[in-house]
């Protein structure tokens, strides 16, 4: 990567020096050429030296140095603008790389990413079609295609080796082919299936420092014509940044995968630790969530709040099943819970959510007796909405009421339990629909 765009910097700066090169060469011809005529002019006669150039009057000195510097400032003002053409086109080169390697790097969804660089490549290049392909053991698989029946290849798979994109994959070098009918590596089966007519190829790897993952091609340069050095360069550096970019999304959905599957199996074993709380974790993350939209928090900000309240009792899973609701073993689940999952870290965020979500706006809550706004925000907002589940819900150390009293009792509390702005949100958006089993 660093040495493609390094080649790239080079020829834009040996194709400005070779500019402004001509440009002083043009210069210094017109002042030589003044400064003979001058003399010639002055010492003429006396100077055997210059004998060979005739008599000039001074009419004529005047119109050829007003001459010469006419065509010597027309030359210097044509070369400049060259060169401020060459700094430009580089410029304009460097940004639009430096934004696209940014914009790739945010990404972290895979599908969005694939859409993404196929698109920045076609625009690029001028394209009329192109594929990404990733390898999927000995095959390569068509992720994405644009072009004429491009859904057709979605999720087809070619042997590897095969054609011009297994060439590539193999080879690990980008190619250019100007006629792909003419090339023996072309295999024209794609389009057979989609009636394309293929004629122009860039085809580069899609590489990491280690391996290749997958090959990116561009078809049909727009006007026939065929694909540049430059664009083989530019896309060569668009393929490096995209390869890593792949591999970080890929390495993201394989842990949110995990994430997920890792929450589901611990929500799975409360609920059979504690028949009696079957469910409650997840109607105290729905009610958790109907605060956090009156808060207008942002999506990350639910997410987290969300998972700390799927979780908040995951510490009864260390607590014998048959002492659950003595209160002494009852009030240690925080910090179980909290050791349990501060060291994963991807629940690392929200293991103070779980430590805290006993704590009372008064300060007379445990583990830590904090008082306030020193609770952090969505461990308030979890105690609000898992005392509101407890009061309304079937839990064997508690007999349910009815939804009113439930936010009668929120409305009592709001200011010594709760916090009384979260009850507030909470009370004036909760509807007795919002209650599910």
């Amino acid at each position: 990567m660093a040495e493609d765009y390094q080649k790239s910097k080079n020829q834009a700066i040996q194709e400005i020096s070779k500019k402004i090169r001509l440009s002083f060469l043009i210069i210094t011809l017109v002042i030589v050429t003044l400064f003979v005529v001058v003399l010639n002019h002055i010492y003429g006669s006396y100077s055997l030296s210059l004998a060979f150039l005739p008599d000039i009057s001074v009419a004529m000195i005047v119109g050829i140095a007003l001459f010469l510097s006419v065509v010597g400032l027309v030359f210097s003002i044509g070369i400049s603008r060259q060169v401020l053409r060459i700094i430009h086109d580089y410029s304009s080169r460097l940004e639009k790389i430096l934004n696209i390697t940014r914009d790739l790097r945010e990404e972290i969804y895979g599908d969005i990413l694939l859409e993404k660089i196929m698109d920045y490549a076609l625009a690029i290049t001028s394209s009329q079609a192109g594929s990404i392909l990733l390898l999927d053991g000995d095959s390569l698989v068509f992720k994405i295609a644009k072009g004429q029946k491009d859904q057709e290849l979605i999720g087809t798979s070619l042997k590897k080796g095969t054609g011009i994109c297994g060439w590539v994959a193999d080879n690990a070098k980008p190619i250019r082919i100007i006629d792909a009918a003419q090339d023996k590596r072309f295999n024209p089966e794609v389009d057979s299936m989609t009636g394309y007519e293929t004629k122009t190829i860039l085809c580069v790897p899609l590489k990491t420092n280690s391996e290749v993952i997958g090959v990116l091609e561009l078809l049909n340069r727009e006007g026939g014509f065929p694909y540049r050095e430059r664009d083989e360069e530019i896309i060569m550096y668009l393929a490096e940044q995209a390869a890593i970019s792949i591999i970080k999304t890929k390495f993201y959905e394989d842990q949110k995968n995990y994430e997920i599957h890792l929450t589901e199996m611990l929500l799975e074993a409360i609920d059979f630790q504690i028949p009696e709380k079957r469910g409650h974790s997840r109607r105290v993350a729905r009610y958790s969530n109907i605060i956090a939209r009156g808060l207008n928090m942002s999506e990350a900000e639910r997410k987290k709040l969300y998972l700390g309240s799927l979780l908040h009792d995951v510490g009864f899973l260390k607590i014998n099943s048959d002492e659950t609701f003595k209160k002494e073993e009852y009030t240690r689940h925080p910090v179980v819970g909290y050791e349990m999952i501060k060291p994963v870290n991807f629940y690392a965020d929200i293991a103070p959510f779980i430590l805290y979500h006993h704590e009372r706006y008064d300060g007379y809550g445990y583990p830590a007796k904090l008082r306030g706004e020193d609770i952090p925000l969505e461990a308030r907002i979890i105690a609000i909405a898992e005392a509101f589940d407890a009061m309304i819900s079937h839990i064997s150390y508690r007999i349910p009421v009815s939804f009113q009293e439930a936010v009668d009792e929120l409305r009592q509390q709001a200011g010594a339990q709760f916090d009384q702005e979260l009850v507030d949100i909470f009370v004036t958006n909760i509807e007795p629909q919002h209650i599910k089993v």
